[in-house]
C-alpha cells in the first residue's frame, strides 16, 4: 500500500514565483481512477483556468491543492506561509437565517468594518453591506463571496465556477473584475470554469483535465490541440473568442438592464 504524501513547502524563487505546484497526483475512489498523474502549477501574477467535462476530477484536484484531501500518490508543494482565498462553487444560505452581508464577511474571520467596506467597493458591491444574503442575486452573491475571499489578502485566489448562476453579461463583468484583482494585487489565480467561450479573454494559461492532463498552455494553442478538439469538438474551439458587447445600455449586478436617461 502506497502511503499518502502530505503538502510540502518549497523555497521562494526570486523572480515570478511558483506559488503552488502539484506533481504526479493520482487519486482513486471505489476503484475508479479520479486523477491520473496530474501535474499543475500556478505562479504569482497569472490566471490559470482549469477546464474539463463534468466528472473530469476538477473538484477533487482543487481539494488536493487546498489540502482538504490527501492524494494516493504525488506531491503538493507551496511557498512558505502561502495564504489562499477560496470562492466555492455555490453557497446556500437558509432564508430563515437572518444573515446580512456584513455578518457573512466576518463570520469565521473577524475583520474591521472599514476593511469590509473597502473590499465590497473593490468588487462593485459597496452598497450591499446591510443586505440580506438570501435576497441577493447570483451575481451579487458571487461578488460578496469574492470580497470575503479577498479579505484574507491572499497570495493565491482559488475560484471554483465563480460565474455560476450569473447571466452572460454578468459573467463578462466578473471575469474582467478577476483580471483587475490580479493586476492590482499581483496574486496568482486558479479558476475553474465551464465557460469555454470566455477563456480566451480571461486567462493566461489553460489546463484541460479529463482525469489526466489532456493539454495545457496558452488558450490560442490549447484550442487547436487534437486532445482538446476530441474532448469538446470544433464548435467549442470556434467559440473561444472575446465576446463583443454593445454598450448602448448598462447592467446592474443581477444582470438586469438599467435604463439610461440619455
Amino acid at each position: 500500500m502506497v502511503e499518502p504524501v502530505p503538502i510540502l513547502e518549497m523555497a521562494k524563487p526570486n523572480s515570478k514565483e511558483v506559488l503552488i505546484e502539484a506533481t504526479g497526483l493520482s487519486m482513486t475512489f471505489d476503484d475508479r481512477q479520479i486523477l491520473d498523474r496530474v501535474d499543475i502549477q500556478v505562479q504569482s501574477r497569472e490566471i490559470v483556468t482549469l477546464i474539463g467535462p463534468n466528472g473530469a476530477g476538477k473538484t477533487t484536484l482543487l481539494r488536493l491543492l487546498l489540502g482538504l484531501q490527501v492524494p494516493d500518490t504525488g506531491t503538493v508543494q507551496r511557498v512558505p506561509e502561502l495564504t489562499i482565498g477560496y470562492l466555492p462553487q455555490k453557497v446556500s444560505v437558509d432564508p430563515t437565517l437572518p444573515l446580512t452581508v456584513e455578518r457573512m464577511l466576518g463570520l469565521t474571520n473577524p475583520v474591521a468594518l472599514e476593511a469590509m467596506r473597502e473590499e465590497l467597493e473593490e468588487v462593485g458591491a459597496g452598497h450591499l453591506m446591510q443586505a440580506m444574503m438570501h435576497e441577493l442575486s447570483g451575481g451579487e452573491q458571487q461578488r460578496v463571496m469574492l470580497a470575503r475571499a479577498m479579505l484574507r489578502e491572499p497570495d493565491l485566489l482559488v475560484l471554483d465556477e465563480p460565474v455560476q448562476g450569473v447571466d452572460f453579461k454578468g459573467e463578462l463583468d466578473l471575469y474582467e473584475l478577476i483580471g483587475r484583482i490580479r493586476d492590482r494585487r499581483e496574486c496568482g489565480i486558479l479558476l475553474v470554469s465551464h465557460d469555454l467561450h470566455l477563456v480566451m479573454a480571461s486567462t493566461d494559461r489553460v489546463v484541460c483535465l479529463n482525469h489526466h492532463i489532456c493539454c495545457a498552455g496558452h488558450p490560442e494553442a490549447v484550442k487547436r490541440d487534437p486532445e482538446y478538439l476530441a474532448l469538446f469538438g470544433h464548435r467549442a474551439a470556434e467559440s473561444l473568442a472575446v465576446y463583443a458587447h454593445m454598450h448602448d445600455h448598462e447592467h446592474g449586478l443581477s444582470g438586469d438592464i438599467v435604463e439610461n436617461d440619455h
